[in-house]
């Protein structure tokens, strides 16, 4: 979950390395680093624990070059201190290294190969670049050759993206990648090498694909791709349009707080795009083609993508009539379920970059399964690799936990359903306004972000103090309980689960003590008595409690009224009030909402 950016072939490399580093900060601030060289015989590296501010603060006026390579570290093999910061080096000073993944079989490799070298860190990272080193030294191998013999002793369940650099070739930057991102960015006279595309778009917005198992070479004024075999490969560009200026914070004190304002924007957006002046989605016919084929729709994701594939599912099935089952990527990856005959799948990303939602579609490809990516990335790896794409246009997402990602994913569904389910003849799908209820979603969802203080005068007086929380509801409400809770857990470090609340007394219930904030969620007609029934038995046991209620449904005493909309969206209204709760109890324990202990934003290791 590392980030990685790297530059060749201009003054300017270092403060291009910084910015791209604090593009890229959402994917680990464990430590920060970077190794630049003037090529006239001076080089700098700098590392630092903690975020890239600290970087920066060691970073003295000295410090300059032409080329170089920096990294942000998400900590795997060894604690997050300066030696484990990247960039590695060889023992000799001549090799350095920066990585994104996990070395499998590193232990091994360090066993077998390296048994008389000494070791300044714990990371599987270093192993890698010691090797280079001594194949070049002992074994008088070039360094290409030293690379590519390196990258086949790597295991292939191994994750990684390297760019190396050599002392002795100042001005060139060695690239791998696999199952891990990596782009090459062709700038003005110079190139790049970054984690994602927004990594360099202040730079460049025209960018090249690096493919699993290839050696890239990246000079200033060239780009040379070989395959492990040493023979060069062409490969054509793509260029990406991205508002550099869309990831800034404004006058935000925090990046989520100015995402979850952002969502009603994302849903009038997500309208524009999709409709345009028309009633009628615009879905590629090949698309709804392909899903029409399918006798079973399979959503996989991870963490909040895969809460917004619960929520999917049910639309799907609704207004479609077709089974869809939501599956855990990095489960379904290595315990494949039975398939259907004709399969579908979709995948709900983010980054568009998640590991183990990519070694799903791996598979999927390799059975030439028909699959969608739903992702806020275009040219992102699971968007390239996969048959078709749609986009949430939700703009850059940079905190760590996804709000307007959740809010879009589970838009773009239900916009596709429709479609579909048109496409397919059902009579639920052409009775559904989806135009018309994302309208009313965007208007419900401003009235909630404009109602910040009572949200935050609820946190502060509930959730603040006690250690654990509960979310409850049925049926679709039970599926936000589970986002609702993540998003608690994630940023305030409460102890917060969702459970359905017709299985609290099975278990669950016992949890209960004094004080125990339980918020119901309520937002359907046939289980809001149901769910009101199940708060009482915990109010009874001693617990405080906070309801979520849909207008129609509300009472005089309930916590948070929600705008009424159509039943199967409501998860986009009720999931506001819950983003909101998180913010502000981390924001009252005075944490770091947007970087949380232990987390990163875009998952790209298994």
């Amino acid at each position: 979950m590392c980030g990685i950016v790297g530059v060749t072939g201009t003054d300017n490399s270092l403060s291009i390395l910084i910015e791209g580093l604090k593009r890229l900060e959402y994917r680990g601030y464990d430590s920060a680093g970077v190794y630049v060289n003037d090529q006239n015989g001076h080089d700098y590296l700098v590392k630092r624990p903690g975020r890239i501010s600290n970087l920066e603060a060691a970073l003295t006026d000295d410090v300059h070059g032409l080329a170089g390579i920096g990294h942000t570290r998400w900590a795997t093999h060894g604690e997050p201190n300066e030696a484990n910061a990247h960039p590695q080096y060889s023992q000799d000073d001549r090799f350095y290294l920066v990585h994104n993944g996990v070395i499998e079989n590193y232990a091994q490799l360090k066993k077998e190969y390296l048994a008389d070298v000494h070791f300044a860190s714990q990371t599987d990272t270093e192993v890698v670049v010691q090797l280079v080193d001594k194949f070049v030294v002992q074994d008088q191998m070039t360094t290409e050759a030293a690379l590519l013999k390196v990258l086949r002793l790597i295991g292939d369940d191994s994750s990684y993206a390297f760019v190396l650099m050599d002392r002795e070739q100042p001005d060139t930057l060695y690239v791998a990648k696999n199952k891990s991102p990596l782009l090459v960015g062709l700038a003005d006279g110079y190139n790049m090498v970054g984690s994602d595309a927004m990594s360099m778009i202040k730079q460049t917005n025209r960018f090249m694909e690096i493919e699993d198992h290839e050696l890239v070479i990246v000079k200033p004024d060239h780009v040379t791709i070989k395959d492990f075999s040493g023979n060069e490969k062409q490969r054509d560009t793509f260029t990406v349009d991205m508002d550099e200026n869309a990831a800034d914070k404004g006058t935000y004190p925090y990046y989520m707080l100015k995402e979850i304002d952002e969502q009603p924007a994302v849903m009038r957006k997500l309208v524009q795009e999709y409709f345009g002046d028309d009633d009628q989605p615009h879905i590629d016919t090949e698309l709804l083609k392909a899903m029409a084929e399918a006798d079973h729709l399979y959503i996989i994701g991870a963490g909040t993508s895969y809460h917004a594939g619960l929520v999917g599912a049910r639309i799907f099935e609704r207004l479609c009539g077709v089974p869809t089952t939501v599956h855990i990527s990095s489960e379904f990856a290595y315990e494949q379920p039975l398939l259907s005959k004709k399969p579908f799948f979709i995948f709900l990303s983010q980054s568009g970059e998640t590991a183990d939602s990519r070694q799903v579609l791996v598979n999927v490809n390799k059975n030439n399964w028909p699959s969608l990516t739903i992702t806020n990335v275009d040219k992102s790896t699971l968007s390239r690799e996969a048959t078709f794409t749609e986009l949430l246009y939700a703009g850059p997402e940079i905190a760590v936990a996804s709000t307007k990602a959740y809010t879009a994913q589970i838009a773009v569904e239900a916009i596709l359903a429709k479609a579909l389910g048109e496409y397919l003849g059902k009579q639920a799908a052409k009775d559904f306004d989806v135009k018309h209820q994302l309208g009313l979603v965007a208007n419900g969802m401003q009235s909630i972000t404009d109602s910040k203080k009572t949200l935050e005068e609820v946190a502060a007086r509930y959730l603040s103090k006690p250690r654990n929380a509960f979310y409850i509801g049925r049926g679709i409400d039970w599926t936000v309980s589970l986002e609702a809770a993540l998003k608690l857990k994630e940023i305030s470090y409460v102890q917060a689960e969702g459970f359905a609340s017709g299985e609290l007394k099975h278990g669950t219930i016992a949890l209960i003590e004094d004080q125990t904030p339980v918020i119901g969620i309520i937002t359907q007609d046939r289980t809001a008595g149901l769910t009101r029934s199940n708060l009482d038995e915990t109010k009874a046991r001693g617990a405080s409690t906070i309801t979520i209620v849909a207008r129609h449904l509300a009472q005089e005493d309930d916590t948070i009224v929600l705008p009424d909309v159509d039943e199967v969206l409501t998860p986009l209204l009720s999931v506001i009030p819950a983003q909101l709760l998180a913010y502000y109890t981390s924001l009252g324990k005075g944490l770091d909402v947007d970087k949380p202990r232990n987390l990163a934003k875009s998952v790209t290791v298994q």
